[in-house]
């Protein structure tokens, strides 16, 4: 069964028009800030990065290498015991990140997109050029897998059909 499609806040897409995040009052990239349910929006986000881990599905391992990698807008803030926090604009970009590296973008070119988000406003052309590539990486390999998924659709229907004559008259095909 098919589901929605999901928005970077977890929310379903199908009847909300997709626009571009606007990242917070800070940056043309933010993300709009509407917290998780549950949580006050009153409130800002300030997850440790096990907490961070766990609300993105990612490991606390993954996010210190995005870190590490350069692939985060800002460094991520940190307590006087040096721990990360994690802001509701930093787990947006995480959650982008994701969608980013789920598609196949290769860490070089999230790299270079983050660089471009970083730089600020001027650069919106280079951005535009460098996701449109990726998307038309995505529908090559989407298609790629829908013709793989008729190929085993086949297979699925001669087994089918195979299952259901008499085992006598049966025929071995791979």
């Amino acid at each position: 069964m098919a589901t929605a499609p999901q928005s970077l806040t977890g929310t379903s897409t199908v009847d909300a028009p997709a626009a571009p995040p606007s990242v917070g009052a800070s940056h043309p990239d933010a993300p709009p800030a509407a917290p998780p349910a549950g949580r006050d929006a009153a409130v800002p986000t300030a997850l440790t990065i096990a907490a961070a881990a766990r609300e993105t599905g990612l490991t606390p391992d993954t996010l210190r290498y995005y870190e590490r990698e350069g692939l985060m807008l800002q460094p991520v803030d940190r307590v006087s015991s040096s721990h990360r926090r994690y802001g509701d604009d930093d787990l947006y970009w995480i959650r982008l990140l994701t969608k980013l590296r789920g598609t196949g973008m290769p860490i070089r070119a999230v790299r270079e997109y983050a660089a471009l988000v970083r730089a600020g406003t001027g650069n919106e052309a280079e951005r535009l050029a460098l996701l449109e590539d990726h998307r038309t990486a995505v529908l090559a390999q989407l298609e790629a897998t829908r013709q793989n998924l008729e190929a085993i659709d086949h297979k699925i229907a001669v087994y089918r059909e195979r299952a259901a004559e008499p085992a006598a008259g049966r025929t071995v095909t791979p």
